[in-house]
């Protein structure tokens, strides 16, 4: 289970806010929820599906 401690604060476009909203749901998930998995797939494309061993070593290494 992932914690969820950390707070991102975004700029976006009013209409683009409201459609997002929209679309999320029309898919019965919070924006919250959609932008959790968006990061989480960004995240496994661009540093693998190990990307938790991957976070460890940097944490290991303090970078």
């Amino acid at each position: 289970m992932e914690k969820r401690t950390a707070r991102l604060t975004l700029l976006i476009d009013p209409r683009k806010k409201a459609l997002f909203e929209q679309l999320c749901t029309e898919e019965d998930v919070t924006p919250s929820q959609k932008v959790r998995q968006l990061i989480r797939e960004y995240i496994e494309q661009k540093a693998g599906q190990d990307w938790q061993a991957h976070l460890s070593k940097h944490d290991k290494s303090g970078t």
